[in-house]
């Protein structure tokens, strides 16, 4: 999903669900790794498709909605809170604090991440069996690894 583009992409859409977009992705991410980029951001993915990325790639990798096998994940803090709030003016009067509540679901996330339990299935994208199918056949004839030949 790229949010800087979802108006030319008509909406936020999730990639990668085809076997040719998912090799296309996984090509792309080869190719920034080549270009210099030091980790890179995969967000509404399969999970199949991070998990292919993330282990062709020397950099690490940051998942959001990209499945458990990326190197990281992200949330954004307002939509993880539902507080959707950029900033508090001057002008506002605070009535209620929540930092105790952040610091908790904070905390939870961590641990979840670090046990493997977020993301779960009904947190990732599918892709059909034909087109996994279709994309795993692809892998078999992508070429090692810098390092690894």
């Amino acid at each position: 999903m790229t949010p800087q583009s979802s108006g030319q992409l008509g909406g936020f859409k999730a990639q990668g669900r085809t076997a040719e977009s998912a090799w296309d992705l996984l090509l792309d991410a080869r190719a920034v790794e080549e270009a210099g980029a030091f980790s890179l951001l995969l967000e509404a993915i399969p999970p199949a498709v991070g998990q292919a990325i993330t282990a062709s790639i020397n950099i690490p990798t940051l998942g959001i909605g990209a499945g458990v096998h990326c190197d990281g994940q992200v949330l954004i803090i307002s939509d993880m809170l539902g507080a959707f709030e950029a900033f508090t003016p001057k002008f506002v009067k605070r009535y209620a604090n929540i930092g105790e509540i952040m610091v908790k679901a904070f905390n939870e996330y961590i641990a979840d991440v670090k046990a493997k339990r977020f993301p779960e299935e009904k947190h990732t994208y599918k892709m059909s069996s034909e087109e996994a199918e279709r994309f795993r056949n692809m892998l078999d004839k992508l070429p090692a690894k810098k390092g690894e030949q």
